[in-house]
């Protein structure tokens, strides 16, 4: 089968695949569910051209962002300190007009917005899933229930006027059609407007082998040399980057429109360790699927140890990204008893594809586990900080990807 870039068109090849996947937070609500569970071929691929990383089959939008999609963010007290301190770094940086406007698509259930909500800036949220949109707005987020591109924009310039900031954190990997929100943002924005976007980078998962990254709702992980080509077509350009540790490494790119503002030492410094890193070169994802191939039989292996000495093993965190790794690696209801999650709407359920039970921190400390696997890796030291009691009895953290180890 052939494939093309979703950017630029171009023809693309997948350098792996993950295997049959089902959609990261599809968790099942009964065993009903089993038999008429979605799945796809997970199969990344680079584009040769334009050099943004993707998958090339994924599942429709309606699919994956629902009126019962099950990721709240501000269930972790670390994301919700983290995008405060952005809110008032960026009100700092581009809010100092008189009126100003800003507007987050994918704004979830109002993690960012509500620290300008409290500031009675004007303010707009742009979320798909209806559920944690309504949660926003219980926080007194205005949110529109909406998929963002042309249309979306046009609406909210007639009803709003231009925006002078527009955010997208842990989004723009999540939409298919790239060229449409890079459309809908130049619509959006005043001259002088910024775009800042926040996503898990291309360089930490490479370097890392943090293959847990991707997934159908992941269908792109961002470089700055990629980014600067989806939407260097539609007039804007990367002028400055942060990079940050959370999601086990994300990038903060900031775009406005082509020479409006001057890159920063920064952002020179970042396209030079993409080159180092060989971010744009096919033989790169050639050694990358050998190093997943190796994290995934040494997981097994730590795994297959604790259950041949009679040990329990559970799982810790049933995040979007523990699909890959457990349906990848072949993890059963087997090999992990269960997988506590402290998000309510997780709760009761099936894990996507495996059919582990998912359930809530009390199973945990009621019937504590000899060790678990951290799906949840990237928030290792706040979870850790919860968990003193089992670690002081003995209880070991399996950590799935990056250094794959018992801790």
């Amino acid at each position: 089968m052939s494939y093309r870039c979703r950017i630029c068109q171009s023809p693309v090849l997948p350098f792996m695949s993950f295997g049959r996947m089902p959609i990261a937070n599809a968790f099942l609500r009964s065993k009903a569910e089993f038999e008429t569970e979605y799945f796809y071929e997970l199969k990344p691929a680079l584009c040769p051209v334009c050099k943004c990383f993707q998958i090339v089959e994924i599942p429709r939008p309606e699919q994956m962002f629902h009126d019962h999609y099950a990721y709240f963010a501000s269930t972790s007290a670390v994301m919700s300190r983290h995008f405060a301190a952005m809110a008032e770094d960026l009100k700092k940086r581009y809010m100092t007009g008189p009126d100003c406007f800003v507007t987050e698509i994918g704004s979830n259930d109002g993690i960012t917005l509500q620290n300008f909500a409290r500031d009675k800036t004007r303010h707009l949220g742009i979320e798909p899933s209806a559920n944690v949109a309504e949660a926003a707005r219980a926080k007194g987020v205005q949110t529109l229930n909406a998929f963002f591109g042309v249309e979306t924009a046009k609406q909210i310039v007639a009803e709003h006027g231009n925006a002078d900031l527009f955010i997208a954190t842990n989004t723009m990997h999540h939409i298919e059609d790239i060229n449409a929100v890079a459309a809908g943002v130049d619509i959006l924005l005043k001259p002088t407007g910024v775009m800042i976007q926040e996503d898990p980078y291309l360089g930490d998962m490479v370097e890392d082998c943090a293959y847990d990254q991707v997934y159908a709702e992941h269908m792109y992980i961002w470089s700055i040399t990629a980014l600067n080509n989806a939407f260097g077509r539609h007039g804007l350009e990367v002028f400055h980057v942060e990079h940050n540790d959370h999601h086990g490494g994300c990038m903060r790119y900031h775009l406005g429109r082509k020479g409006q503002r001057p890159s920063s030492p920064e952002l020179a410094a970042a396209l030079a360790k993409e080159q180092q890193l060989g971010l744009d070169r096919a033989e790169t994802y050639v050694r990358f699927k050998q190093r997943c191939e190796e994290s995934r039989d040494r997981l097994m292996s730590l795994i297959d140890g604790y259950k041949k000495q009679g040990k329990r093993v559970a799982g810790y965190g049933a995040t979007a990204k523990s699909a890959t790794v457990i349906n990848w690696c072949g993890i059963t209801p087997g090999h992990l008893d269960w997988i506590q999650d402290s998000t309510p709407a997780k709760q009761n359920t099936f894990a996507p594809g495996s059919h582990i039970p998912v359930v809530a921190p009390e199973h945990f400390r009621a019937n504590p586990p000899d060790a678990a696997v951290l799906f949840a890796w990237n928030h290792f030291k706040e979870i850790d900080a919860k968990e003193v009691a089992w670690r002081k009895a003995g209880g070991k953290w399996i950590m799935p990807v990056r250094k794959v180890e018992v801790v």
